[in-house]
């Protein structure tokens, strides 16, 4: 049996951090389904990136569109419509076989928008209702401005993956947002059956101290988080307050493990999802270490409900002069930088592209 059944027998959900045409062309992800226990896919600005400006599979549809008129945003959209609404599609029999809980593909709504509650909101329906695919999140980043658009999408019904969450105290703020939104719909006497995960970013943690603390430290930060905030779930899921809103017919938000990928070179390529199988959680992974865990995946054990060793190694990273609130804000900050240098990049390819593309015609 592959380390990836293995994995998903004991009840945590594998999804690809992926998304390219190519991979729904060749029906390589229809294989990664059947074959590696797939049952979600999520994307975001730099794998949109990647996959257009490293690839011609995109031009035949830029052409068209470009020659319809589309051009930039617009344009990008219905490239990553086209593209996830057929993942979605090939993922809707696991979402119907779940009743919801899994079989999720996600969208992300520009970053370009990370400030502005309103415009995020806007573009939130707006996906989700072009989209018309039950099983698709839009994905809203965490911060401060992200958290009450994510209440207010979850009161319209729409799904939302909540992105750049880096600790414990983020991900109960994402989650307070959730269940407000939930509470709000039993209230109003509004079906409170409305999917969502709070997605904890791992390896940027390590990567961010790698220089900073000694080597016997190295690439443990990240998981030390990671079983901070699980304890933090595991005590929301178990709380009254949360039990009454499942009594009323709600689905419980996951916790989805992100950036699961392995940055160090010296380190385990799958490291982080050795480190952090749990039932009832979803690890979303690049495609290289999906191929791994597949290939020579040797799993630990169960994360522990209370959190483990977390609070223990972190108190030695507080020892090391590592601030981990602080450092929280920073990742958080940084992270909804990176995406919107990403969407500027991938703009800039799409209108090149489009260019080219239309003189060659």
């Amino acid at each position: 049996m592959k380390a990836t059944e293995t994995l998903h027998d004991r009840g945590q959900s594998l999804w690809l951090d992926n998304i390219t045409r190519d991979l729904l062309e060749t029906g390589t992800l229809a294989r990664y389904i059947h074959e590696l226990s797939v049952t979600g896919l999520t994307s975001n600005p730099t794998i949109f990136d990647h996959a257009i400006k490293n690839s011609s599979s995109y031009d035949a549809a830029i052409r068209k569109k470009v020659k319809e008129g589309k051009s930039g945003e617009d344009l990008f959209f219905e490239l990553a419509l086209e593209d996830l609404t057929r993942a979605a599609d090939l993922f809707r029999p696991i979402w119907d076989r779940t009743r919801g809980v899994d079989g999720w593909v996600s969208l992300e709504v520009s970053p370009l928008l990370v400030h502005d509650t309103a415009s995020t909101l806007a573009a939130t329906k707006a996906l989700y209702a072009r989209a018309g695919r039950p099983n698709l999140f839009i994905k809203i980043p965490g911060t401060k401005e992200g958290l009450p658009a994510i209440e207010e999408a979850i009161f319209a019904g729409v799904p939302v993956n909540v992105t750049l969450l880096f600790s414990s105290e983020q991900y109960q703020a994402a989650a307070e947002a959730f269940i407000r939104g939930i509470e709000r719909r039993v209230d109003a006497g509004l079906s409170p059956e409305v999917g969502s995960v709070a997605s904890v970013f791992i390896s940027r943690w390590d990567a961010a101290v790698k220089n900073q603390v000694p080597e016997a430290l190295r690439n443990q930060l990240g998981i030390a988080i990671a079983k901070r905030t699980y304890k933090a779930y595991r005590t929301l899921l178990d709380s009254p307050r949360w039990q009454r809103a499942f009594n009323a017919g709600a689905r419980p938000q996951r916790l989805l493990w992100a950036s699961t990928g392995t940055k160090d070179p010296a380190a385990s390529d799958i490291l982080y999802i050795r480190s952090l199988a749990a039932p009832f959680t979803v690890n979303t992974m690049p495609e290289a270490t999906l191929k791994a865990l597949a290939d020579h995946g040797a799993l630990g054990g169960i994360l522990s409900a209370d959190g483990g060793d977390g609070e223990e190694v972190l108190a030695t990273f507080a020892n090391a002069g590592v601030n981990v609130d602080a450092l929280a804000v920073q990742l958080q900050d940084e992270g909804a930088k990176s995406f919107v240098s990403s969407w500027r990049e991938l703009m800039g390819v799409i209108a090149a592209k489009s260019a080219n593309l239309a003189k060659a015609s």
